[in-house]
């Protein structure tokens, strides 16, 4: 399956598993890079010294490439982007931030980079600070969000119109089928996040994946637009922020309910009451959980054989 992307990253299929914040620890991202796909590791939720054990693990446990996630919003960004050229990590996704303020730092250390964005503004930004690639993400997505609140149906065909650049979309795709149907609008390849969340080797805690099995349509929403923008699945702490609202609350007081490590508490510890559970509107169609060897696997399997009956459809 070469193309751009999988020239780009020296990898076997246009599969990148998402960076996600307590899920993408090195087991993942280097059972992904194992499969053919893009493993990255979740920087996220990691402390400096935390990074570089993940990055170390993770290079002894694949010969394949692997990069990092690194949302710029980071408070120790400066000692991250330090150990990524340090530990010779050959490939960074940044996002939440400005993609000029790294982009040219990295590329000048021999690092391919690529930015997440929510928007053609971005994308066209990022397109000009001089990244390699760009991943369009939908409102679909589960997660820190877009405030444009654009489809992955209609961003992807929009962000290709204006980029030259390779594109790869991510939100809402889980599934062969939906990776088809992503690249016929125009993306190179795909990010997947939530499926992989549902994988034996994501670092997240047993009961928040059961949580996303269990899923079904309806059971996320976008909220904290004041703050910054999350998908999360409807739970005991999602249900008071909609009190909150309700009477009208002030961002300082959303703020104050919110706290510190929420996301931790609810994906990584498994407190499914008061944690933050991050989760795509894709996961009404996971159903189970299972290596992510068998995702890659399956993904590509069903995107060959819808490829055979789109073709059958059309002529």
């Amino acid at each position: 399956m070469a193309n751009k992307i999988t020239e780009l990253f020296n990898i076997k299929y246009p599969i990148i598993q998402a960076g996600m914040i307590w899920n993408s620890g090195w087991k993942l991202a280097s059972a992904a890079s194992n499969a053919g796909a893009l493993g990255l590791i979740g920087a996220g939720s990691m402390y400096p010294d935390v990074l570089r054990e993940h990055i170390q693990k993770c290079k002894n446990a694949t010969d394949k490439p692997f990069g990092v996630n690194v949302p710029m919003l980071y408070p120790n960004i400066e000692e991250i982007m330090d150990i990524i050229v340090k530990e010779d990590v050959k490939i960074v996704f940044t996002s939440a931030g400005n993609p000029k303020t790294w982009t040219t730092w990295l590329k000048d250390r021999g690092i391919t980079v690529v930015h997440v964005v929510s928007s053609v503004k971005f994308a066209l930004k990022a397109q000009e600070a001089g990244v390699d690639a760009v991943v369009a993400e939908g409102f679909e997505a589960g997660g820190h969000n877009g405030r444009e609140e654009t489809t992955t149906l209609t961003l992807i065909p929009m962000v290709k119109e204006q980029l030259s650049i390779p594109l790869i979309a991510a939100g809402g795709i889980a599934t062969g089928t939906t990776m088809l149907a992503v690249m016929i609008l125009g993306a190179d390849a795909v990010q997947v996040g939530s499926r992989f969340v549902a994988s034996e080797e994501a670092s997240a805690h047993q009961a928040f994946k059961k949580v996303v099995v269990d899923a079904k349509e309806g059971d996320t929403q976008l909220t904290l637009k004041e703050l910054a923008p999350v998908r999360l699945i409807k739970n005991k702490f999602f249900n008071e922020l909609q009190e909150l609202y309700k009477k009208g609350t002030s961002t300082e007081e959303l703020k104050a309910h919110l706290g510190r490590a929420r996301a931790k508490r609810g994906m990584f510890e498994g407190d499914l009451e008061d944690g933050e559970l991050e989760i795509g509107q894709i996961a009404g169609l996971i159903h189970d959980i299972k290596p992510a060897a068998e995702i890659v696997n399956d993904m590509i399997l069903e995107f060959v054989e819808a490829q055979k009956k789109a073709s059958q459809s059309f002529y």
